[in-house]
């Protein structure tokens, strides 16, 4: 897989462009340290716009609204809307809130919005950007590490139903990805690990040298060594960007970026979304992924093991629930992935290989959710 990457200052390795092409046309994931400093800079060649509005929680913006201010170079506090960031509040109600104040505060359709924050900002921001008048320019600041690997690029955008996650959303590409690593410094231990499973996943759906610096280095990643972080979060996004460059909405190869999430999305379904931060949910079910691969016949023992081990030394993960087979697999249905009510799962055949598959046995996926409970030997509630 050839990323669609090209580098400036390559000696310092201080700021990186990777392109991402959509429907809408390219746009740019702009990677290195103190880039929020640059905010307004970075945003001019988006070319005028007639009002700038944050959309934001107040968690994040007690840590970095001044940061951010000064990098826009924002003068009125009417342009930043805040919300609870909490996964229970990615809700339809949420976003009508925040459209009711954009449309309050005077926003257009020739105004900019940019989403500052974790995973969940950017969803709800980029689900509102997309329907508030019937769609205005967006620009992602993500504020999270799975914010800067995975969700904010790719154009995904969207809202739970209490039938499920993400069934209410619209694709649509932002304008520019603004990805600080120094914004990184004071994310709680909790959810920076819970973004390095989504670094794992790139490594075990498309890329074994990924896979290998992280099992070689992975202390140094924890500490967020900035040597380390200037390699796994640039190539994560790399990743992402050839594979929905090429399949912008999931009619095929996209569904490899999901490896796991069968799994982890009815985890965090079927204990409404307050057990598990969406990474520690994706660890659980990457390891069951990679189970039921070879319960399938698919993945090889040693694979199984190297990714188990990789996953487990995340730390200790929320336990698995106590729920019947029968439910969970219920759960499992309302993945959007399915079709016609047959469950489709991303398995691996090796690590950096990876494939939707249509036809597991049922029996098969009850097996591993008996087994799954014990796949993490160290479980337990992680502190914030």
């Amino acid at each position: 897989m050839r990323p669609v990457c090209y580098i400036q200052n390559r000696k310092q390795m201080k700021r990186k462009l990777i392109e991402v092409r959509s429907s809408a046309g390219k746009y740019a994931v702009v990677f290195g340290a103190g880039i929020v400093n640059r905010a307004a800079q970075e945003i001019t060649t988006l070319g005028k716009c007639s009002s700038v509005h944050v959309v934001s929680s107040p968690r994040v913006w007690r840590s970095l609204g001044k940061r951010v201010h000064r990098g826009l170079g924002l003068t009125n506090h009417r342009s930043v809307h805040l919300f609870n960031d909490a996964e229970v509040a990615k809700n339809l109600r949420t976003a009508e809130s925040l459209s009711r104040s954009l449309s309050r505060a005077g926003a257009d359709r020739k105004s900019l919005i940019i989403a500052v924050g974790g995973g969940v900002v950017g969803d709800v921001a980029g689900f509102v950007a997309a329907t508030f008048l019937r769609g205005v320019a967006l620009v992602q600041v993500p504020t999270t590490l799975i914010g800067q690997v995975d969700s904010a690029l790719g154009g995904k955008t969207g809202v739970n139903l209490p039938e499920g996650k993400n069934l209410v959303g619209a694709f649509y590409p932002p304008r520019r990805v603004l990805a600080d690593p120094d914004v990184l410094a004071t994310l709680p231990p909790r959810q920076f690990r819970g973004g390095l499973a989504e670094v794992i996943k790139y490594g075990i759906i498309a890329d074994p040298k990924l896979f290998a610096f992280l099992e070689k280095n992975f202390e140094a990643v924890l500490r967020r060594s900035p040597r380390a972080l200037e390699y796994i979060i640039p190539r994560s996004v790399e990743i992402k960007a050839c594979v929905v460059s090429k399949d912008e909405r999931e009619s095929g190869l996209r569904e490899i970026l999901n490896f796991g999430h069968t799994f982890g999305h009815a985890l965090e379904s079927v204990t409404r979304y307050r057990r598990y931060q969406h990474g520690e949910a994706v660890a659980w079910g990457m390891m069951a992924a990679a189970l039921l691969g070879h319960e399938a016949g698919l993945t090889p023992a040693d694979d199984v093991s190297r990714i188990v081990s990789l996953v487990r030394r995340l730390g200790p993960l929320p336990p698995w629930p106590r729920i019947p087979a029968a439910d969970f697999i219920n759960a499992m249905g309302a993945d959007k992935k399915s079709r016609a009510g047959r469950l489709r799962f991303v398995l691996t055949p090796r690590i950096g290989k990876a494939r939707s598959y249509d036809d597991i046995p049922v029996d098969l996926v009850e097996c591993v959710l008996h087994f799954a409970p014990r796949l993490a030997t160290c479980s337990g509630n992680r502190n914030a």
